[in-house]
C-alpha cells in the first residue's frame, strides 16, 4: 500500500513536457486490435515523456487554430485533464494539471496519493499498483451555455473520445490502462481538490503490464 500522502500546497510551477511523437511506428490497425482493459501494473516507472505523450494523445493541440486531438461540441473543449504522479522518472509524486496550449503541467499539490484516491474508487487494485493515474473531468458551464441542458451530454461524449485516444496511445507505447468509473464523486472531489465546477468523469490508472 502506498504511503500515506503529504498534501503541502505548493507554489504554482510549470513544467514544460516533452514534445509528442507524431510518427509512431505502430499503426492504428495493430493498437485497435491490440487495445484491452488492463488492470494489473508492474512496478516499473513511467518515463515522463510517455506522460507527455498520452496527455497529448488524450487533449493535446494538433494545429495552431487551436484544434485538439478529440473533438469537442462547438470547439469550446469542456474537459480538463489531470496527472496523478506517482511513480514517474522526471515528475515527483503529486497532481499535475495538463495545459494543452502550452504542453506543460502544472505542479498542484505533492505526494503519493493512490491510497486515499483507491479509498475514493471502491478500493479497486489498478489504482494503487499503477504507475500514475490520468482523470478526466469536465467543466459543464463551459458547454452548456451555448447548449444548455444538452451540453452535458455532449461533454460525456467528448470524455469518450478523449478516453479512447487515450487508451489507443497507451496501447502504442507498450502500455496497459484501465477507465475506472465507479468511484465516490465527492471523495475523488475532496483528494484531488478539484475546484466547484469541476465533474470528475474517468479516473485512468496506467503503468507497465
Amino acid at each position: 500500500m502506498p504511503s500515506v500522502a503529504r498534501k503541502a500546497e505548493l507554489p504554482s510551477k510549470e513544467i514544460k513536457l516533452p514534445e509528442p511523437r507524431f510518427d509512431g511506428t505502430v499503426s492504428i490497425e495493430k493498437v485497435l486490435c491490440d487495445r484491452r482493459s488492463v488492470s494489473d501494473y508492474s512496478n516499473a516507472a513511467l518515463e515522463v515523456a510517455q506522460i507527455a505523450q498520452l496527455a497529448w494523445a488524450a487533449q493535446g493541440v494538433t494545429g495552431a487554430a487551436g484544434h485538439r486531438t478529440a473533438p469537442s461540441a462547438g470547439g469550446l473543449y469542456a474537459l480538463d485533464l489531470h496527472v496523478i504522479a506517482a511513480n514517474v522518472q522526471g515528475l515527483p509524486a503529486g497532481i499535475y494539471k495538463y495545459e494543452p496550449l502550452t504542453h506543460e503541467v502544472v505542479s498542484l499539490t505533492e505526494g503519493d496519493l493512490r491510497g486515499q484516491l483507491a479509498h475514493a474508487a471502491l478500493e479497486q487494485p489498478a489504482i494503487t499498483q499503477a504507475a500514475a493515474i490520468f482523470l478526466l473531468s469536465a467543466v459543464y458551464a463551459r458547454i452548456s451555455e451555448k447548449y444548455g441542458e444538452r451540453g452535458i451530454r455532449y461533454a460525456h461524449k467528448e470524455a469518450g473520445h478523449a478516453a479512447q485516444n487515450f487508451l489507443l496511445q497507451a496501447v502504442a507505447l507498450g502500455l496497459g490502462a484501465v477507465l475506472v468509473g465507479a468511484f465516490d464523486d465527492a471523495a475523488v472531489h475532496r483528494v484531488l481538490r478539484l475546484g466547484k465546477a469541476d465533474v470528475a468523469l474517468y479516473l485512468i490508472p496506467i503503468g507497465h503490464t
